[in-house]
């Protein structure tokens, strides 16, 4: 705990079985409460891999997409009694020793979600970032920005820190299944008023790292696009689109 706040560490995993135990094992516990995985129909041995480091798992018996992963690990998160959940990937791109500190921002009441950013600091590019992906991170964190007033290094990190609020007030079962629902859960933070903070981020991009490839980079280009235009559509009372259903701060 910090600050008498329950932190749960959730793991949407999906083939991480090389890369589980690596990130696992640093994940500082004297701080987390409880550490949940889900794993969405993987074909290879990651929840007995789970299981044996004594992770509490979970297993969708069919494959429901990374945004409906998350839409498990939140709910059971709640579900445990969560007051501060951290989603990390279990494929070690990401290093778990920043947890506290993402935690810790949200249980002192800095704010209510925490991005850890591969922008600030040292770079995505120096952890082999490969350049096509950080040009279009660049572009497109420009135009969400633009569109949803906000000032975010960058609206594509998979590590976040979200308070029990958040989680309990966005609709997200709303949201796509797929990899935009991490984009569409951002936008939902800033029109429901939400403070959204970052912190520097290293980040390892390597062979075992999770990375979807170029067909499907574009198609989430083009939906990360859509959700920050149907926003701006949204707030300016020209459209009415499901996700952002509710009153906006």
């Amino acid at each position: 705990m910090l600050n008498g706040k329950r932190i749960i560490v959730v793991l949407p995993a999906y083939n991480a079985v090389k890369t589980l135990e690596m990130t696992f094992l640093e994940i500082p516990l004297e701080f987390v409460d409880d550490v949940l995985l889900v794993d969405d129909a993987s074909r290879d041995d990651t929840a007995a891999v789970a299981r044996q480091l004594g992770i509490r798992t979970i297993v969708h018996e069919q494959n429901k997409g990374y945004g409906g992963n998350q839409k498990t690990c939140y709910a059971k998160a709640l579900e445990l009694g969560a007051d501060i959940v951290v989603m990390l990937h279990p494929d070690y791109q990401y290093t778990p020793r920043l947890i506290t500190a993402m935690a810790a921002m949200i249980a002192y009441g800095e704010f209510d979600a925490v991005l850890a950013s591969r922008i600030l600091g040292i770079g995505a590019l120096k952890g082999g970032m490969p350049r096509y992906k950080y040009l279009a991170n660049r572009m497109l964190t420009f135009l969400e920005n633009l569109l949803l007033g906000q000032k975010l290094s960058e609206y594509h990190s998979g590590y976040r820190a979200f308070s029990r609020q958040v989680l309990e007030r966005l609709p997200l079962e709303r949201n796509s299944d797929d990899f935009v629902f991490d984009n569409q859960m951002l936008a939902q933070m800033v029109w429901f008023g939400y403070r959204i903070g970052e912190l520097s981020c290293p980040t390892k991009y390597f062979k075992d790292a999770s990375s979807i490839n170029f067909s499907r980079s574009v198609i989430y280009g083009l939906n990360v696009l859509l959700t920050a235009i149907q926003f701006r559509l949204c707030r300016m009372k020209l459209l009415t689109v499901a996700i952002f259903q509710g009153k906006a701060s």
